[in-house]
C-alpha cells in the first residue's frame, strides 16, 4: 500500500518515539521533509510546536526528522530494506554556511574552546536551484558558478540498539547522519533492526555535497521523498549497507577516521564472504584490488566512510 504522509511533528533524535505511521513490509510512503535548519519547502520556519522539545533538557536543533515509522512484524535481528524510489527537490533555493566552531578545520565546540584562534566568522551562502536543468547556481569571487544537483538523504536511520537515543547530527551502526551521497534515488539502503518495529526516521536533504562535507553544511534544502520498505526476516547485519546498479557498499561511522575506514571495509569483506561465495581471505584480496571508498563526513560527532565493491565482479 502507498501512504501519503503529512508530517505534524519533527524529531531531533533517532529513537522509539510515538510512531508517526505504521507500515507493513512492501508498503511505500511518500512525504515531505524540512531542511537542516528547520524550514519547509516554502522556506518558512517550521512552527515550534511541531518540533521536538522538552522542559527538562535541550536538543541540538539541526536536521529535523520525519517519522518515526513503525514497521510491523520487524524484530531484533531483522533487516529493513529501504528502497529510495524518488527524491524530488521541491523548492528553488538551498543554503550552506561557514559556521563558527564547526567544520573539519576546527576542534572548537560548545564546552571545549581549546584553540587560541578566534572562531570562524559565520557566513551564509544562498544558492539558486534550477530544478528543470538540475543545477545549482551561485556567484563567488566574481564568478558565476554552476554545479550539478545530485540530491540525497543526509540523515536516515532506525532506533539505535540497547535502548539508546541518538541525535540527528550523529551517524552510527543504526544509520543516522551519514551524509553519504550514496543515499540517493535508486539506491536500496539496508538497516539493522535493533528495536521491534525499527522506527525509521529521515530528513536533511542535500541537493549537492562534496566528499567529507568539509565546512559542515551541504546545499541544504527540502524534497518530496518516496521510500519502499521491506523486511528481511532473520537476516541480522551490524552496519548500514547500500546497493545500487553498480556497487554493494557498507557505511562505517566512528572516530578517528581510520576506525570508520576499517569498519566499512571489514563489514564489506564479511558481506562478500557470507553471501557471494568468497572465503574471507579471498574476499579481502579482491576488495583490496578493485574496491573504492568515499568519505561521507569528517565534521559530525562520528565520521563516516563508505566502502564500495563493483557488482560486475559478482556476476
Amino acid at each position: 500500500m502507498e501512504y501519503r504522509f503529512q508530517p505534524s511533528r519533527y524529531y531531533y533524535m533517532f529513537g522509539p518515539y510515538e510512531p508517526a505511521l505504521r507500515l507493513k513490509s512492501g508498503d511505500t510512503v511518500v512525504t515531505t521533509t524540512a531542511d537542516a535548519g528547520g524550514s519547509d519547502f516554502r522556506g518558512k520556519p517550521i512552527p515550534p510546536e511541531m518540533l521536538q522539545g522538552s522542559e527538562d533538557t535541550e536538543y541540538y536543533q539541526a536536521n529535523p526528522l520525519v517519522g518515526p515509522f513503525f514497521v510491523e512484524d520487524s524484530s531484533i535481528g531483522d533487516t529493513l530494506a529501504v528502497k529510495i524510489e524518488s527524491i524530488a527537490l521541491n523548492r528553488s533555493t538551498a543554503y550552506s554556511k561557514i559556521m563558527s566552531n564547526f567544520g573539519c578545520l576546527t576542534d572548537e565546540g560548545a564546552g571545549k574552546m581549546l584553540l587560541l584562534n578566534q572562531p570562524l566568522k559565520e557566513v551564509r551562502y544562498d544558492w539558486s536551484l534550477d530544478l528543470k536543468r538540475k543545477t545549482g547556481l551561485i556567484e563567488l569571487g566574481g564568478r558565476r558558478i554552476e554545479i550539478p544537483l545530485e540530491p540525497f538523504i543526509g540523515s536516515i536511520g532506525v532506533a539505535p540498539r540497547y535502548g539508546t537515543h541518538q541525535t540527528s547530527l550523529t551517524p552510527g551502526e543504526y544509520g543516522g547522519n551519514m551524509d553519504c551521497p550514496e543515499s540517493k534515488e535508486g539506491t536500496t539502503l539496508y538497516l539493522p533492526v535493533f528495536v521491534r518495529g525499527g522506527y525509521l526516521s529521515f530528513g536533511d536533504i542535500h541537493a549537492a555535497q562534496g566528499d567529507g562535507e568539509i565546512c559542515g553544511v551541504a546545499l541544504e534544502t527540502t524534497a518530496d521523498v518516496k521510500l519502499r520498505i521491506e523486511i528481511q526476516k532473520g537476516k541480522p547485519i551490524e552496519w548500514p549497507r547500500f546497493e545500487d546498479s553498480d556497487h554493494i557498499m557498507v557505511a562505517g561511522s566512528a572516530r578517528p577516521l581510520m576506525d570508520a575506514f576499517k569498519i566499512a571495509h571489514l563489514e564489506l569483506t564479511k558481506w562478500l564472504a557470507s553471501e557471494y561465495g568468497f572465503n574471507i581471505l579471498d574476499a579481502f584480496q579482491i576488495l583490496s584490488q578493485v574496491g573504492t571508498c568515499r568519505i561521507g563526513n569528517v565534521v559530525d560527532t562520528n565520521y563516516t566512510v563508505v566502502a564500495k565493491f563493483p557488482k560486475k565482479y559478482l556476476r
